[in-house]
């Protein structure tokens, strides 16, 4: 026979899940899972010493030639005054250079270093290996429905990501 303690006990083991309400809101889902990931990422990147932030502006500047400062900010969607600390950040580890932009003096060009070429290529394979642990329970044409959908989303709210589908 049970008794009341132990009833109250395993009821208190069981988890409490969020109500209907959030459960079927698909706003409310990506925002769980989201913060879910940065936690995940945070944790993952901490070991290097840097952020999925930093990692950002490496992927970025991989990418594209010498950048300004405003356009990395405007690419990346950063307020101007935070990317600075991460432009400092990556340039006291030798990762990035920046020097005046010679059409323009006002202005400063931001470049890889190859440091920072080899840092992009380790941070890659950590954002791989998240992103392969969070979308595991998915197939492969599953993710790449998933990342259909989410690009569309993107692309509707957010102008930038259509700007890079097109280029």
């Amino acid at each position: 026979m049970t008794t009341i303690d132990e009833t109250t006990t395993a009821l208190a083991r069981m988890p409490v899940g969020p109500p209907n309400a959030l459960v079927s809101s698909t706003p409310h889902l990506m925002k769980r899972l989201a913060m879910l990931q940065k936690d995940r990422a945070g944790a993952a990147f901490e070991e290097t010493g840097l952020s999925p932030y930093h990692y950002a502006v490496l992927a970025l500047l991989e990418e594209e030639p010498p950048e300004t400062q405003a356009m990395i900010a405007d690419a990346l969607g950063y307020d101007r005054s935070h990317l600075v600390g991460i432009l400092d950040e990556l340039e006291e580890r030798r990762l990035i250079e920046r020097k005046r932009d010679p059409g323009d003096r006002r202005r400063h060009l931001v470049t890889l270093t190859p440091d920072g070429k080899r840092t992009a290529t380790k941070l890659r394979s950590i954002v791989t290996k998240l992103e392969d642990e969070f979308l595991a329970p998915l197939d492969a044409e599953e993710r790449k429905s998933l990342h259909r959908l989410l690009l569309r989303l993107a692309c509707y709210h957010d102008p930038r990501y259509e700007a890079s589908r097109k280029s």
